[in-house]
């Protein structure tokens, strides 16, 4: 076995894997197979920090339907990142995984407030750091978030777990002829709207050379693979190939 290409990584997580083959809400199998994989990366003592989001129980759009505005809406859904921190946390800890969960916004007993230092000083002590609450701003996506934590913890890459096997010209889902990207540019995201995280997201990522991979969370191994450099998914990056 070679050695991890890795030695510190972000995992942005949508709610929806918490879901497994739900609808709604969280399963508890998808819960245990993602903290399995992330114990691999774990076992490599590959620092590791994830973002999680809070779409399987509510995004803030869905304010609009109970004609809330949009501020409150987005406080829903980065509440809903807090309860999905604390069960990733859990999941991890039983299978002997030390994590940390920090929230961006105040929750006072629940989990401790980000700091900067304090969570660079986790990741330096091989204890993975679930970062929850978004920016702890509205109108700010959880994708927003990934990149900016990425950014501030040095991150060397920003994976992306989806349902997809990569970024495709179009839905996969509604054209199984969709052409898969193995490689696109950050521009090329932009240029294209291709669905692969916000532009501030991207734009972030690029002003501070952070590559982003986007794969499906759910393949065999995948992420484990990913760390040990194999080439998977779509890797979006400044270096056109």
């Amino acid at each position: 076995m070679g050695s991890p290409r890795y030695k510190r990584v972000l995992l942005k997580l949508s709610g929806e894997a918490l879901m497994g083959e739900q609808t709604f809400g969280i399963e508890q199998a998808a819960c245990h197979k993602i903290a399995v994989a992330l114990k691999q990366v774990a076992d490599l003592n590959v620092q590791m920090a994830l973002v999680v989001g809070g779409g399987n129980i509510f995004r803030g759009h869905q304010g609009e339907a109970f004609g809330f505005a949009r501020t409150p809406a987005d406080h829903i859904g980065m509440l809903a990142t807090v309860i999905n921190g604390i069960i990733l946390y859990q999941s991890l800890e039983k299978l002997g995984v030390k994590c940390r969960v920090m929230s961006a916004f105040d929750t006072d007993t629940m989990v401790e407030t980000y700091n900067w230092a304090h969570a660079l000083q986790a990741l330096e002590q091989g204890i993975c750091t679930i970062f929850v609450g978004g920016t702890g701003n509205p109108y700010f996506t959880t994708d927003s978030a990934a990149a900016l934590r990425a950014s501030e913890i040095h991150a060397e890459v920003l994976f992306k777990g989806t349902k997809v096997a990569g970024v495709y010209d179009e839905d996969p889902v509604k054209n199984p002829k969709a052409k898969k990207y193995s490689h696109l540019t950050y521009e090329e995201v932009l240029l294209r709207k291709l669905n692969v995280m916000d532009a501030t997201a991207i734009a972030l990522c690029r002003e501070n050379r952070i590559p982003i991979c986007v794969f499906d969370l759910f393949e065999s191994d995948i992420i484990y693979r990913a760390i040990m450099g194999e080439s998977v998914g779509t890797l979006v990056s400044g270096d056109a190939k």
